[in-house]
Parts: C-alpha cells; sequence; structure tokens
C-alpha cells in the first residue's frame, strides 16, 4: 500500500522525524520507499553544462560566479549539435534523463531559440530533458514547456532563515516565484538544496518543509553535499557529519513519499558505503558521468560496479519512438536549426 502524501508537514514534525533514532529513522525511511518504488532501482541522468562560468549571482558556494576567483575558464554556449552529441553519449552510458545547465541569472529573449532547440533535438533521442537556467518568467517557462521540456530544476538551497548568510543577488521568493512559473507551464519541477554549508538541523528541517508543504512536491528532490571549491567563500566549511546527511535523505524520503530523492552533487567525495546508506535511505536517483557542471562525480564504470554490487538496475524510461525514429528526428531537428548562430558569446 503506497504512502499518502501530505501538505501540512510542521517543522516540529519534521524534526521530530530528524530526532528519531537512526535505525528507527532508516526503517520508517525505507518502508516509505518500498511502499512506492521498486527499493532496487535508481533513477539515471546526466548533466552537461552547455554555458560555463560568468555568472552574476553570489552564491557564496559556486564556483561558476562572476564574483570568485576560483582558476574556472568562462566557456559560451555549446551549439546545439554539440549538445545533441553530448546526450547521445549519455543515452548509450545508461542515462534516462539528460539535464542541461547554464551559468546565468536568467535567460535573456535572444538566448530562448538556442535552448528551445537543444530541448527539442535531446526529446527527439527519447530521453527525458531537464533545464536549470537560473530564474524563468511565465512566458518563459512557457516557452520551455511548449518545447517539450520535462522537468525545470531550481533548487531553494536552503531554509529561508539562512539563505540570506548564502545569497544576497536573489532572494528566497524570487526562487519560489520560478518555481510557480514553471508548474503553470505543466513541466515538473526538480528541486532540493545544498547540505553541509555551515547550517544547523534547524535549517535542513526548514528546507524540507519548504519542499514538503507546496501544493504539489517537486517530482525530483536533489540534495547535494557541498562540494568546497579553492576561491568560494565557503571553501574552509567544515565536513558535515555524514549520519547528519544520510538523515536528511531519508527524511525528504518520508515527507515526499512519491518524488525521487537525488544523490546528487558530492559523490566524489563518498565511498561506497556512505552511497549505499544513501539509497537505504530513500535516495533513488543519481548524476551520472564524471563531472557536474564545473565538480568532479564518479566515473561511469564506478557507478555501475556499486549498482552491480547492491544489486540495482537503472530505472527505465518508456518511449514510443524506436531507434530509427529518434535518429532521424534528431537530425531532421539539427538541420532546422543549424546556422553559425548558434555559438554565440552567452556572457555577454
Amino acid at each position: 500500500m503506497s504512502t499518502p502524501v501530505r501538505h501540512d508537514w510542521t517543522r516540529a514534525e519534521v524534526d521530530a522525524l530528524f530526532n528519531l533514532p537512526f535505525s528507527d529513522l532508516m526503517f520508517q525511511a525505507q518502508t516509505v520507499h518500498r511502499a512506492n518504488f521498486d527499493p532496487n532501482e535508481v533513477q539515471v541522468s546526466t548533466l552537461c553544462s552547455i554555458k560555463t562560468g560568468a555568472c552574476p549571482e553570489d552564491c557564496k558556494y559556486c564556483p561558476q560566479s562572476a564574483r570568485y576567483d576560483t582558476g574556472l575558464e568562462k566557456e559560451k554556449l555549446m551549439k546545439v549539435e554539440a549538445v545533441i552529441e553530448e546526450a547521445k553519449a549519455a543515452k548509450a552510458g545508461g542515462a534516462t534523463r539528460f539535464c542541461m545547465g547554464a551559468a546565468w541569472r536568467s535567460p535573456k529573449k535572444k538566448d530562448m531559440p538556442y535552448v528551445t532547440s537543444m530541448v527539442k533535438g535531446v526529446k527527439e533521442l527519447g530521453l527525458e530533458t531537464c533545464m536549470t537556467l537560473g530564474m524563468v518568467s511565465e512566458d518563459q517557462a512557457q516557452e520551455l514547456s511548449d518545447a517539450g521540456l520535462d522537468y525545470y530544476n531550481h533548487n531553494l538551497d536552503t531554509s529561508p532563515e539562512f539563505y540570506g548568510d548564502i545569497i544576497t543577488t536573489r532572494t528566497y521568493q524570487d526562487r519560489l516565484d520560478t518555481l510557480g512559473n514553471v508548474r503553470a507551464a505543466g513541466m515538473k519541477v526538480c528541486s532540493g538544496g545544498i547540505v553541509g554549508m555551515g547550517e544547523g538541523q534547524k535549517d535542513r528541517v526548514g528546507l524540507l518543509h519548504q519542499l514538503a508543504t507546496m501544493q504539489q512536491h517537486p517530482e525530483s528532490v536533489p540534495v547535494n553535499m557541498l562540494v568546497r571549491v579553492e576561491g568560494t567563500p565557503l571553501a574552509q566549511e567544515e565536513d558535515l557529519d555524514p549520519f547528519d546527511f544520510i538523515r536528511t535523505i531519508a527524511v525528504a524520503r518520508i515527507i515526499m513519499p512519491k518524488s525521487h530523492v537525488r544523490l546528487s552533487a558530492g559523490r566524489e567525495e563518498m565511498n561506497d558505503q556512505l552511497q549505499s546508506l544513501a539509497f537505504l535511505a530513500g535516495a533513488n536517483s543519481i548524476f551520472y558521468g564524471e563531472k557536474l557542471l564545473t565538480t568532479a562525480n564518479p566515473k561511469k564504470n564506478k557507478d555501475m560496479m556499486l549498482f552491480d554490487r547492491l544489486g540495482i538496475n537503472p530505472e527505465k524510461y518508456e518511449t514510443e519512438q524506436d531507434e530509427e525514429e529518434q535518429e532521424q528526428a534528431v537530425m531532421a531537428s539539427i538541420e532546422e536549426a543549424k546556422n553559425d548562430q548558434f555559438f554565440y558569446n552567452a556572457a555577454k
């Protein structure tokens, strides 16, 4: 029997879950997980940075901010054809969802034809599509939806109370407004946060409470462990207790029972035992590949070796097109979009 979905969680209830004895919390999370998902399947996504660096925001964790000297090379917006090739490789490697990220505060009007062409091309490969482009307006969200975008990622990052200690260039409400625009356009929401930024348990409670009391839970909830990058203000932040990280995964699973909970950034620094514990706590999605935008991620074969040891299978994504139809559609899309303007300096 699947677990009823609640949207009326109180902070006290969420805090009480965090404070359960660890074995009791894990048992509850595993029970909820098994009631709603195949416990031995994990959804596999690949993330591609379609435009890197020169972001005007001041997010203290982010090496792509133009405000910090992290040695990151700025890159122009990728050609549509190059993105499609990356998506083909991701699919061949076992990914079922292809996520595209651009380091923008928000896309400009001139950017939209390029990103919508990317969506159409990746969609025609038979992959689920996801994008993260910063804040989007109602019109931009609708344009992405009309192009066939399945998911839009926009993380809340942390609790409303701690948010101002991490970011000052956009408000918490700005983030909520973008998620509202995404929902109104009919797309699925991918939204979670980052732990290990110096926040306390009350902030992890606040983040998950904010997500779990939305009118509709995010279909995908990424839980990121801070990746400390030299040059960013959080480069010297202390390690988060691994059990606090697992508790965050488990509580997310319990209070958002039908959402995919994604084990996201920070996996490169997690050993197999910690990742396995995260799967046991209810994580059932990962980013797959050797890089997450600009930071390292475990190598593909290492993930598949761990899956094999644990008896985990990649989750399937059903598509109505066969391989030949997908190839024809992709080539037609590329030919339609092909011109030199698909490679320009998006930082300007």
